[in-house]
């Protein structure tokens, strides 16, 4: 009787074994279930991260083109102007760089003086004319270069309000050559007689004990 209880004690044990063996078993299977899941999980991620870096060279080369041929563009047709109104030694440069991850331009007018080139900003470039002038050719040079192309009027408030009365027609007959190039309509108003004078309209409006009167005979 002692050797059978011995026995059933031994095969109790056995069993016992047996279920903590087929439990970890388990447990061990489903580790390596998971394991071999978050291997291609990784292996996923790690192809999406190509792609997204691939993708984000692809975006930011396409970006810089993008932006140096606009770059250009706006630096012909502010130059053009500039040189359009004060003469050939002004040039317009616009300098790109990275300030806290972000692009930022600063605005320049090159001039030639005898043998060297001033680069200065705009406001300290030639007094107010300049940049009256820059920020007219800018507005011209985004509004023109915006894609799809932006349709109605140019409408200027006083686009030349501290432009010398030297270089006021050479502004007026930049502003026509504007509206045949470009086909737009330029609306402006001025009390600059010669802006008004080169215009296919001019209206004229006086206030009159308080009413507007609109004459185009003036």
């Amino acid at each position: 009787m002692q050797v059978e209880g011995i026995i059933n004690k031994l095969e109790k044990n056995i069993d016992k074994k047996k279920e903590e063996y087929n439990l970890r078993k388990g447990q061990r299977d489903q580790l390596v279930d998971e394991k071999k899941e978050r291997q291609k999980r990784i292996k996923k991620l790690k192809e999406e991260i190509e792609v997204f870096e691939e993708t984000r060279i692809l975006l930011q080369e396409t970006a810089e083109y993008a932006r140096e041929q606009a770059k250009q563009q706006i630096e012909n047709l502010v130059t053009k102007a500039l040189q359009y109104v004060f003469g050939s030694e002004f040039s317009f440069k616009i300098e790109i760089e990275e300030k806290r991850g972000r692009p930022s331009a600063e605005f320049y007018v090159v001039s030639d003086y005898q043998d060297q080139k001033l680069k200065n900003n705009p406001q300290t470039a030639r007094g107010g004319g300049i940049v009256d002038v820059v920020s007219l050719a800018l507005r011209i040079a985004i509004l023109e270069s915006y894609r799809p192309k932006v349709a109605g009027p140019l409408v200027l408030d006083e686009p030349a309000k501290h432009v010398s009365e030297e270089y006021i027609s050479n502004v007026a007959q930049f502003l026509k050559h504007i509206n045949q190039h470009f086909s737009r309509q330029v609306i402006i108003v001025t009390h600059k007689s010669y802006l008004s004078e080169i215009g296919d309209k001019a209206f004229q409006v006086k206030l009159r004990e308080g009413i507007s009167e609109v004459t185009t005979d003036f």
